[in-house]
């Protein structure tokens, strides 16, 4: 950063030294104008590379022994008297007097009225209708088919023949012969028929009565009473007594021991790298101008040409 900062410092100085630089103008002529070659200067930059160092810490990884102090905890005890406060329970019996609630039972005795219903049987006439089946005789005239057997003769002629007579004897056969015959008959018929009658039936009626029991039940009733009784109790009192007890502590006793420890050591070590920087260089090149006189310059007051 120091080397860049003086390259543009270098710069800076020949800028301001090529404006202040005051510029050559052929002034020969009087009062006209033509044009010359002026030579100016131009800060041009190059980029040049140079070979820089610096300084870097490289770490160095040793082993390395040291002696230390470890202090290991050691436990002794002491014996110390201290008073302590025995804890000793006692029975004590104290009297008590309080009031109970003593049941007593009595026997009363009182009427009760109620009611049952007790059956009555009558004997309750009344009429029934009923209904019978009489028999009714009558004659009714009916056709019956019957009948009588005949002998009759029969001819064997053959049903086939071609003539009515048949060469053959005649046999005797019995033919029966159906006739139809009138004839009455008596007949029973049942006509339905409504009759009533009084019938006896016993009848059950419930009539109400009044009756009287006595019933007797217990009462109980609590009467207070006083009662006393012994109640036992335990209390504690507390006793002081002396113990000597041993009462641990602990201290530290220092041991020297020998530790290797990796330790760590930085060594300086120059490292180059390249860097890129702009150098300004100055340049002249002639650059035309346009110039023109103001102030005559010949003594014969003639104007140049």
């Amino acid at each position: 950063m120091r080397g860049l900062f003086r390259v543009w410092a270098v710069a800076l100085v020949l800028v301001l030294l090529v404006a202040a630089t005051p510029s050559r103008v052929d002034a020969q002529c009087c009062g006209e104008c033509r044009t010359v070659m002026k030579t100016c200067r131009q800060v041009v930059f190059e980029q040049q590379q140079f070979t820089c160092y610096r300084t870097c810490l490289q770490p160095v990884y040793e082993q390395k022994t040291v002696t230390c102090v470890k202090y290991v905890p050691e436990t002794h005890y002491r014996e110390c008297t201290v008073t302590v406060n025995k804890p000793v329970w006692e029975t004590q019996v104290r009297t008590v007097t309080c009031q109970v609630m003593k049941p007593v039972w009595e026997t009363k005795t009182r009427e009760i009225n109620y009611t049952v219903c007790r059956p009555v049987y009558e004997t309750v006439q009344r009429e029934v209708c009923e209904t019978v089946c009489k028999p009714v005789k009558s004659t009714k005239t009916i056709k019956v088919c019957s009948g009588h057997w005949e002998t009759r003769e029969v001819g064997c002629c053959h049903p086939k023949a071609c003539t009515p007579a048949c060469s053959k004897p005649t046999r005797q056969c019995r033919v029966w012969v159906p006739e139809v015959q009138e004839k009455e008959i008596e007949c029973v018929e049942y006509v339905r028929e409504v009759q009533k009658k009084t019938v006896s039936e016993k009848v059950c009626r419930m009539v109400p009565e009044q009756k009287t029991k006595t019933c007797t039940y217990k009462v109980c009733r609590m009467v207070p009473e006083q009662v006393t009784r012994q109640v036992s109790h335990q209390t504690c009192r507390m006793v002081a007594e002396q113990r000597t007890v041993k009462v641990p502590y602990t201290t530290c006793k220092a041991v020297q021991q020998q530790v290797t420890v990796p330790c760590v050591r930085y060594v300086a070590k120059r490292v180059p790298y390249t860097v890129t920087r702009c150098v300004p260089k100055v340049v002249c090149k002639q650059v035309p101008v346009k110039v023109c006189c103001r102030v005559p310059c010949c003594k014969t007051k003639r104007c140049c040409k």
